[in-house]
């Protein structure tokens, strides 16, 4: 067996792995950027205590307001994580009054208007790939279940080469399976905020799909492999790396995704779906490859 391909497959589809799973969806990024804004909000206001008797600084879901004294009137611009959707920027304004502060005005909805809903156009293209992929897919499994039961069934057909075809095609069963799954998961219901969802059966669910994600592309690898190995050795040959190569084709996926398993509880134990890519392609790999829709705007979330 080439070690130079084993190589170049641990790269190749821990590329892959990176790129899937390696980018935040810009709605949960909108969202942890407002919140890394009110930690460091708040982290300055306990660091200057109450040095003053007008209003103290606090965080309102969208802004910081400093420490600002009594019968003053403070402005500032619509927070800079909204440009991405704003319609115009605008000022928002608060009194300090000696009864603490006054409520914005005008308020956010007016000042800093967002474009905050997904077009018809795309509400109807998301949903014509994913009747795709689900029309797609159930045909996929019904022909690779029928295929497999006639690879078994004929005991003429049992040979190491038709062996690892069963197991290529089991690959693709269980990719399908797992992103039905994934999606019956993340989508029991529709007002679930996927940036925050985290279950174990979502958690569980995710590590699946990327599994055999995983898998169906080393079988595919473990495909040519078998084949150079009947091109350059007798038939005979040929069957002793056959265990090897199913060791190399269960085994392989499994230990880089305990591992990849492990990094994630340890170092970001987040929710399931803030992981993802954000750009056209990459919301068309979700949907697609793992199972997924659109978030959604995010602006309703904090402006609501």
């Amino acid at each position: 067996m080439n070690p130079r391909a084993l190589y170049r497959c641990a790269f190749y589809s821990l590329s892959l792995a990176a790129f899937v799973v390696g980018h935040i969806h810009p709605e949960c990024d909108f969202l942890a950027e407002l919140k890394r804004n009110e930690n460091e909000c708040l982290r300055g206001a306990e660091d200057h205590g109450n040095e003053t008797a007008g209003c103290r600084k606090t965080w309102d879901r969208l802004l910081c307001w400093p420490n600002t004294e009594a019968g003053e009137t403070l402005t500032l611009p619509c927070p800079q994580v909204l440009f991405h959707f704003l319609k115009e920027p605008g000022l928002v304004r608060r009194n300090c009054t000696v009864n603490g502060w006054s409520d914005p005005y005008p308020s956010y909805h007016i000042a800093c208007p967002v474009n905050d809903e997904i077009p018809v156009e795309e509400q109807s293209y998301f949903s014509t790939v994913k009747i795709i992929y689900t029309v797609g897919y159930s045909i996929s499994i019904s022909s690779l279940t029928l295929a497999v039961t006639v690879l078994i069934a004929f005991r003429r057909l049992r040979c190491p080469r038709n062996y690892i075809h069963v197991q290529l095609f089991l690959t693709f069963i269980l990719k399908t399976i797992a992103i039905f799954i994934k999606d019956a998961v993340l989508f029991q219901k529709e007002d679930i905020d996927h940036c925050s969802f985290s279950t174990t059966e979502c958690k569980i669910s995710v590590a699946f799909c990327h599994y055999f994600m995983m898998t169906n592309f080393m079988w595919l690898l473990v495909e040519a492999l078998y084949l150079n190995c009947l091109l350059l050795s007798s038939f005979p040959h040929g069957r002793r790396y056959f265990w090897w190569l199913v060791l190399f084709g269960w085994g392989f996926p499994t230990f880089f995704t305990i591992v990849w398993i492990l990094a994630k509880l340890y170092f970001e134990d987040t929710a399931c779906k803030r992981k993802l890519a954000g750009d056209g392609m990459g919301r068309a790999m979700d949907l697609c490859q793992c199972g997924g829709r659109g978030l959604g705007g995010p602006c309703h979330l904090v402006l609501g």
